[in-house]
């Protein structure tokens, strides 16, 4: 087996850079119950057991403490509500109160709302957030606006306001990109060079196409976006871009826009090839992810996850350029022995 000559910090920039790391780092996400299930199965009694068995590359996220007004149980600072909803296999909180769901006009929302400020934060905590784990990429800040304007609205409302209400959706999404800019700032202000990853974020595809039209993300998202990732390049960080499903239709605009690396390529939508994608875009941006949950990962064998991390190497790693991760957080129907032979093969197979 050759020996490490990177951190995971390193590996990943190697990556980023376009350059060969010494292996293909291997990220992580998972449910909490996966973790809690896959330590016991492991045997290993602390987090840090489980990046040194399984090879990990983690990425250390750091955020603010919530200092400001008291909050309500199960209520975030914009006022949405959630509720722990119990799926069977493993539990998820759901938004279950919408605070401007009944507003018709930006001027009701303006006289009855009130939105979050940064100054409800105490950044001092991020440095000890960051001391002893120098060796791992570190992610700070970013976006997922229209997620949230989901909550405060309702789904079914969001959507509709992009044809009935553009006003709202407008107003909407400048306070929270106002707030998600700031937040980002003061995160660089106060561990100035620390951050290397920034997430700029928002579910664009389905199964089959985009939930939105080009048109609607080019109009309400993709210039707020790129204010976001303008502001992460500025302080030296690389925006990792997440959206889900395919998204082939809007890639170049997001690759235009500033995208460093793209996350989750599932490439069993439509669209979403992994040589297509390695060929037409392999110069540009780097690929995290691409282990499938759908099917592969909760319900294939062990050989069809070992064939299928080969596979992922062979044509996104190829040169360098990719980060080995699942698509999603791993789910609790996800056999334990599947999780491990990923980063076993990965790691065994994904040397440079």
């Amino acid at each position: 087996m050759p020996k490490e000559t990177m951190t995971s910090r390193e590996r990943w920039l190697a990556v980023i850079t376009h350059q060969k790391p010494d292996r293909v780092p291997l990220d992580y996400w998972a449910t909490g119950e996966v973790t809690q299930k896959l330590m016991q199965y492991l045997g290993c009694s602390s987090w840090d057991e489980v990046i040194k068995r399984l090879h990990l590359d983690p990425v250390v996220g750091v955020a603010p403490a919530y200092v400001g007004p008291p909050l309500p149980p199960g209520t975030d600072i914009y006022g949405c509500k959630y509720k722990e909803v119990d799926y069977g296999t493993g539990v998820y909180s759901e938004c279950i109160y919408h605070p401007l769901a009944n507003y018709n006009s930006v001027e009701e929302i303006e006289k009855n709302y009130i939105w979050p400020s940064v100054d409800w934060f105490d950044y001092s905590v991020l440095p000890k957030q960051i001391e002893g784990k120098e060796e791992f990429p570190i992610s700070g800040g970013g976006s997922e606006p229209f997620l949230i304007y989901k909550y405060l609205r309702g789904q079914e409302q969001a959507f509709i306001d992009l044809i009935l209400n553009p006003e709202i959706v407008h107003y909407c999404l400048d306070k929270l990109f106002d707030f998600a800019y700031q937040n980002t700032l003061r995160i660089y202000e106060t561990i100035p060079g620390k951050v290397m990853l920034t997430y700029v974020a928002e579910d664009l595809g389905a199964q089959e196409d985009l939930m939105y039209s080009p048109e609607h993300i080019r109009t309400f998202l993709l210039p707020r976006m790129k204010r976001m990732m303008d502001l992460a390049h500025q302080a030296g960080a690389f925006v990792f871009h997440h959206s889900d499903g395919a998204i082939r239709k809007i890639l170049p605009d997001m690759v235009e826009a500033g995208i460093d690396i793209l996350n989750p390529i599932q490439w069993r939508c439509k669209g979403m090839d992994r040589r297509e994608l390695k060929r037409e875009f392999g110069d540009k941006i780097a690929f995290h992810g691409a282990m499938d949950n759908q099917y592969t990962l909760p319900f294939g064998s062990v050989e069809e996850v070992r064939k299928e991390v080969r596979e992922n190497i062979d044509i996104l790693g190829e040169g360098g350029g990719y980060i080995l991760a699942p698509c999603h957080n791993l789910q609790p129907v996800t056999p334990l022995e599947n999780i491990v032979a990923m980063y076993e093969e990965a790691y065994n197979y994904g040397w440079y």
